[in-house]
C-alpha cells in the first residue's frame, strides 16, 4: 500500500521547479500552508529530506532530495501518460516532450524533426535544449530532459542508446589548399599542417584519437567550442579541422568558402543516438518520439 499521494508528489516537484513553496501553491492552486504540509507529510512518510527550507530564499532540494525529485517527476510523467491513455483510449500520442540535443547536432537535425513531429502528432509538444555531453547526461539523470539526442562516444553505462545515424568524419579545408584539389584525404597527408580543433566533449576527445590512431601528433593552433567559429577560422586559412556534422552550404559565416573533403583512411565513425536513462521507464510519448527519430534519420540527406 502506498504511504503517499501523487498530489504530495506533485507539490514537492512543484516547489523544486520554482524554488518556493508559495509560488507552487499558486501554479497548483492551493494554498501556501497546504503544499507545507503535503511536503512534509511525504518527507514523513519516507523517512526522507527532500528540502532545505530558507525564509528569504524559498526552498533547495537536499542530495537525496534532488535523486528523489528525479524519480518523482518521472512517475509523474507515468502518471499523467496513464490518464491520457485512459481518456484517449489509447489513441493519442499527446503531452509534452523534453528533448536535449548535441550543440552540433540541433541545428542540423532537430528543427526538421520537431516540425514533423508536432504534424504528425499535433497533440504533443516538444522542448528542446541544446547542451555538451555532460550537461545532456546531467540532464537526464536528473530528470530534466526524457531523451537526448548525442554522439555514442564513451557514453557511461547507465544510459541505453538507439544508434539513428552513422557518419563518417570529413577534412575542412580552405577552398584554396592544395589538398582541397584531392576527392578525398588521407590522415598522413595533414601531419604538418595546423590543426583547429572543435572544443567540446566527446568532440575533442573523439578527433584526437582518430588523429592519433592514424600516428598524427596534431598541432592544435586554435581551439573553440563553436562549430561555426572553426569553420570561419578555416576559412582564413589558419588550419584545418575535423568535423562529422555538415551545415548545408561550404561557406563560413563571413562568405569564405571552405572544402569538405572524406577522409580516405578507415577511422572510428561518428555515431548519433537517442539516448535514454536505463533506470527510466519511458512514457509512450518519449518511446513514440523515439521510434519516430529512429525512421526519419534514414530520410535525412534525402
Amino acid at each position: 500500500m502506498l504511504r503517499y499521494s501523487l498530489r504530495q508528489v506533485e507539490c514537492a516537484v512543484a516547489a523544486a521547479e520554482l524554488g518556493s513553496v508559495a509560488a507552487a501553491g499558486l501554479k497548483l492552486g492551493l494554498t501556501q500552508p497546504s503544499v507545507s504540509s503535503a511536503i512534509k507529510k511525504l518527507e514523513d512518510q519516507l523517512g526522507l529530506h527532500i528540502f532545505i527550507r530558507h525564509h528569504a530564499l524559498g526552498v533547495v532540494p537536499t542530495p537525496q532530495g534532488t535523486r528523489f525529485l528525479a524519480e518523482a517527476r518521472n512517475l509523474l510523467a507515468q502518471a499523467g501518460d496513464l490518464q491520457r491513455s485512459a481518456e484517449a483510449e489509447g489513441h493519442a500520442v499527446s503531452g509534452e516532450l523534453h528533448v536535449g540535443s548535441f550543440l552540433t547536432i540541433a541545428p542540423t537535425y532537430a528543427p526538421r524533426l520537431i516540425s514533423r513531429f508536432q504534424t504528425q502528432y499535433p497533440d504533443a509538444r516538444i522542448r528542446l535544449a541544446e547542451g555538451a555531453q555532460e550537461q545532456l547526461l546531467g540532464g537526464l539523470r536528473e530528470g530534466r530532459f526524457d531523451l537526448a539526442l548525442l554522439y555514442r562516444v564513451d557514453l557511461p553505462e547507465d544510459f541505453r542508446a538507439i544508434d539513428v545515424k552513422v557518419m563518417a568524419p570529413h577534412v575542412l579545408l580552405p577552398a584554396r589548399h592544395p589538398l582541397a584539389a584531392r576527392k578525398s584525404v588521407p590522415l598522413r597527408a595533414l601531419a604538418q599542417e595546423k590543426l583547429i580543433l572543435l572544443d567540446i566533449q566527446p568532440s575533442r576527445t573523439y578527433f584526437l584519437r582518430v588523429l592519433r590512431q592514424a600516428g598524427l601528433a596534431p598541432d592544435v593552433v586554435h581551439t573553440s567550442p563553436s562549430m561555426e567559429l572553426v569553420r570561419g577560422l578555416v576559412g582564413q586559412g589558419l588550419g584545418y579541422s575535423l568535423l562529422i556534422t555538415r551545415p548545408f552550404g561550404d561557406h563560413a559565416y563571413d562568405g569564405q568558402k571552405l572544402a569538405v573533403r572524406p577522409i580516405s583512411d578507415r577511422v572510428e565513425p561518428g555515431i548519433v543516438s537517442i539516448a535514454s536513462l536505463k533506470s527510466t521507464r519511458m512514457t509512450r510519448l518519449a518511446s513514440t518520439f523515439e521510434e519516430f527519430c529512429v525512421k526519419e534519420f534514414r530520410t535525412f540527406g534525402e
